[in-house]
């Protein structure tokens, strides 16, 4: 799959998630298969750059190519100059977002509460293209909902006014912004979303299996997919699906021992990325995701959320994987289903 000068490697893409999507962790997903990774959205207010959160998210340094970043913000000029200063840095593709719905972001008039001022999505579409894709040929990328909500579902108008203003790629959220993540995404509309358009479309929201996501790319006519929250605890989803779409039968689940090895790549990457104290703490989050349906589990979290130093989780990680047996089977798709629909 092509996006503007890049060719990636296949069309299963990690979706940027605050929190979820660092470095350690999109350079994790895309050695499991994942064609393609945008970063945390990163803020777009220049008095922010400097603080360590922001300058973490926009850390690209050893990346797998492309290096994407997604940008947030409300300001026309101020996520121009925000595009702007992540390109001269490295950034190779900017996404911007208009997808989140979180409260804190909605109220601020960024991420998905943009989808009721059309004006202002033009504004910032224009200024943001003219900043980084017209001086340096870097294109813009946009992830979107279906619309604020019910009575203001308007995806069809932002995507073909998306297209007429030169975005490169659009993915779509199948939910408003009123959904949240509740309900089942309606990939209806990013059916009508990629039959308006002939720029790619990528279908996001609720796809967590390789079976669901040949459904949704069936079903949308979309040009890939984009994987989330299924995400979290699962990196190997993306080679199951890459396999399933490549060959119909979809990859096997690592054994405990490949998820040991898994566990202990992630979890020196991140420590080596934070540093000991943010590093052991923020892990937890990691390791409770990838155990919660393993025997013990919820036994290991308890434990090992006491754990403040790294060599001590390594171990504490190791300790638990033993007791499981290095050949048993891992985490399977069922339990992660089961696991998504708590």
């Amino acid at each position: 799959m092509r996006l503007a000068d890049f060719e990636l490697r296949n069309n299963v893409f990690v979706a940027p998630m605050a929190g979820v999507t660092d470095r350690p962790f999109r350079q994790l997903c895309k050695r499991l298969g994942a064609g393609y990774a945008v970063s945390e959205m990163a803020a777009s207010d220049p008095r922010l750059w400097a603080t360590e959160k922001t300058s973490r998210r926009t850390n690209h340094d050893g990346e797998m190519e492309p290096k994407a970043v997604q940008i947030a913000g409300g300001d026309p000029a101020m996520l121009a100059s925000a595009a702007r200063y992540n390109v001269e840095r490295g950034a190779q593709i900017i996404d911007i977002n208009m997808g989140c719905p979180a409260k804190k972001v909605c109220n601020v008039a960024a991420g998905s509460a943009l989808l009721r001022d059309e004006r202002l999505v033009a504004a910032i579409l224009e200024q943001v293209i003219a900043a980084v894709t017209v001086p340096y040929g870097v294109p813009v990328t946009l992830k979107m909902r279906t619309g604020w909500d019910a009575e203001q579902r308007n995806a069809l108008r932002i995507a073909r006014l998306a297209e007429s203003l030169g975005v490169a790629l659009l993915t779509v959220h199948g939910r408003t912004r009123a959904d949240g993540f509740h309900g089942a995404a309606e990939y209806h509309t990013i059916a009508e979303v990629k039959s308006c358009v002939r720029i790619p479309v990528i279908a996001n929201g609720d796809i967590d299996s390789a079976q669901k996501a040949r459904a949704v790319l069936d079903e949308t006519g979309a040009d890939g997919v984009m994987i989330g929250r299924a995400a979290q605890g699962r990196p190997w989803i993306f080679r199951e699906i890459v396999q399933f779409l490549q060959t119909g039968t979809p990859g096997a689940p690592p054994t405990v021992g490949e998820l040991r090895s898994i566990l202990q790549e992630h979890l020196k990457d991140h420590y080596a990325f934070y540093g000991e104290f943010i590093g052991v703490r923020s892990a937890r989050k990691h390791l409770g995701w990838y155990v919660r349906n393993l025997p013990g589990g919820a036994l290991f979290r308890a434990r090992m959320n006491r754990i403040d130093n790294c060599a001590e989780q390594l171990d504490s990680v190791d300790a638990y994987l033993a007791t499981l047996g290095a050949d048993s089977a891992g985490v399977t798709e069922s339990t992660e289903q089961e696991r998504l629909a708590a």
